[in-house]
């Protein structure tokens, strides 16, 4: 197993609109990956008070080339280019061995 964890720092100025987050970016990226090994998907959003992340995601594949091949997949470019369509904030990207 594979994790691929995508978070969003809080930042000054920074903005994360989690209705379009949750109805149609998280999808879009669940359909980009699915073919890629995809195994699950977990969405951890902050509790209330100040928090370091506006969300987490953690993705988890069956290895670590299925996340290779996932990132380089066309479809990726339009998971990536539609980050700001919720967010200003640049995501940090986190991978890990199981």
């Amino acid at each position: 197993m594979a994790t691929l964890i995508v978070s969003y720092p809080t930042t000054e100025g920074g903005t994360f609109d989690w209705d379009y987050y949750l109805s149609k970016h998280l999808q879009l990226a669940l359909s980009a990956w699915s073919e890629f090994g995809l195994e699950s998907a977990e969405n951890l959003s902050p509790a209330p008070g100040p928090q370091p992340l506006h969300n987490m995601a953690i993705l988890r594949f069956s290895s670590q080339s299925n996340i290779d091949e996932a990132l380089a997949s066309p479809r990726t470019a339009e998971v990536i280019a539609d980050v700001a369509n919720f967010t200003n904030i640049a995501p940090v990207i986190f991978r890990a061995d199981d």
